[in-house]
Order: structure tokens, then sequence, then C-alpha cells
């Protein structure tokens, strides 16, 4: 192998080209995805966490998504039970 070969460019396999495009378009799409759609399943997922520790109504978990032009914000907010409702 010469010095030269190391510092020089090699084109990039189809595939390879392929596969970074295809990343860059799920990227996108994912970001472009709306809160109601991963939402429900992530307040289901935090009630059975918070449910190994703590008793709690599953009306009282409120999950919200704000979005901004470079920012979002997961808000999570759980009313928990009184300390004597508590599980030990």
């Amino acid at each position: 192998m010469s010095v030269l070969g190391i510092f020089s460019r090699r084109p990039k396999k189809t595939a390879e080209a392929a596969r970074e495009r295809l990343q860059i378009l799920l990227a996108h799409e994912r970001a472009g995805l709306s809160g109601a759609d991963f939402l429900p399943q992530l307040q289901r997922e935090l009630i059975e966490v918070i449910r190994k520790y703590v008793s709690v109504d599953e009306d009282r978990v409120q999950v919200k998504l704000e979005r901004e032009q470079h920012l979002s914000v997961l808000e999570v907010n759980i009313e928990l039970p009184a300390p004597s409702e508590r599980r030990n």
C-alpha cells in the first residue's frame, strides 16, 4: 500500500451509500412524527414501572409533548398517593 493510498478517498460501495441514505431518511421521518404516535405507549410503560414502587391510578398520569422550532419538551405529571397509601 502506498502512502498516497491512505489519504485518497475510496468510493463508497453502493450498499453503504444506500444504508446511509436510509438512516438519514428514517431520522427525518422520526423527527416529523407527531407526539400522539408514541405517547400512549410511553404512558403505559411509565405506569408499569411506577407501579413496581407505588400504587398509582392511570388517570393521575399525564404525558405531554410540546415542540417548538429547535426544542422538544416531554412533560410527565404523576400524582402520587398519600404516604399512608404507598407500597412498602
